[in-house]
């Protein structure tokens, strides 16, 4: 029994869920900043579905991916938990997390529905249960399908985000926009997660960019996002989308971006890429946040 707990503990990824749930917030933080009222009731119910639908694509991700793990020499930040394989369990262990994890998250839904969440903010949440779930199991296994990193951004930096802002506020073409920054994070971020275990990723069909691509060209691609990324801020910054104060924010990124660039293919652990990610949603969140109560 103690086994199980400490594996599902493991799988649940506690790290990832941490940057989960500040990307929610990111997105809600917006919404307040542009004028929305606050309603902390809304936000608490919808983390609270958020969280068992995080845990539950988690499951599935080590569900799927198993054997892939197995293979692969793990790092803080990729080849999964390693929790089956370290403490003998089956990956039937996951299946029925899996499932368990999206009972609740149904349980959860429902309240919020009596709560008064928005019908759009349980939507999206739904949303990222189902694709989640696409992305790493049969019989759709988009991670196999060559779509995997766009599937990862569609998830991690719009609809999350959006979920958050959807709990205060409609989102417009303005919300997506803002978002835009973030997401070209996220690509080098899965750039440099799949490098690292590209080897095993091969070896059981997942067709990620770091399968597909020669080391050269991934490096160039990864150079390229980096490079982009000050002109992409300033671009979203004079459509309007982002406040000064904003702009600096996303300025704070920037070394751990240069880093992410001149490490992708040079270091087998994905450390700087994920670093520049996790600034850019700690900085701006804060921002947003401090924009709402200034």
């Amino acid at each position: 029994m103690r086994r199980r707990a400490l594996a599902l503990w493991r799988m649940a990824r506690p790290a990832q869920v941490l940057l989960i749930l500040a990307v929610y917030w990111l997105g809600a933080a917006m919404a307040l900043a542009r004028g929305a009222a606050a309603d902390g009731d809304a936000l608490l119910a919808g983390a609270a579905v958020l969280l068992p639908v995080a845990a539950s694509v988690h499951y599935a991700n080590e569900y799927a991916d198993a054997g892939t793990d197995a293979r692969t020499e793990r790092t803080p930040f990729s080849g999964g938990s390693g929790a089956l394989a370290d403490l003998g369990l089956s990956p039937r262990v996951a299946a029925r997390a899996t499932v368990g994890a999206a009972v609740v998250a149904g349980i959860a839904l429902a309240v919020a529905v009596a709560a008064g969440v928005p019908a759009t903010t349980l939507a999206l949440l739904a949303a990222v249960l189902v694709v989640g779930w696409a992305y790493s199991l049969p019989p759709v296994r988009l991670v196999a399908r060559g779509v995997g990193e766009g599937t990862n951004v569609l998830l991690g930096a719009v609809l999350l985000p959006a979920a958050g802002y959807a709990t205060l506020a409609r989102p417009g073409a303005a919300t997506a926009l803002a978002f835009v920054p973030f997401a070209w994070l996220v690509v080098p971020n899965l750039l440099a997660t799949h490098y690292a275990d590209r080897a095993a990723d091969a070896a059981t069909g997942k067709r990620t960019l770091a399968v597909r691509l020669s080391p050269r060209r991934l490096r160039a691609l990864g150079l390229a996002f980096a490079a982009g990324y000050p002109g992409v801020v300033v671009l979203v910054a004079a459509a309007g989308a982002l406040p000064p104060l904003v702009v600096a924010a996303h300025a704070l990124a920037l070394p751990a971006v240069a880093w992410a660039a001149g490490s992708l293919t040079r270091r087998r652990s994905p450390l700087p890429a994920v670093a520049a990610m996790a600034t850019l949603a700690t900085t701006t969140a804060l921002a947003w946040t401090w924009l709402a109560h200034a």
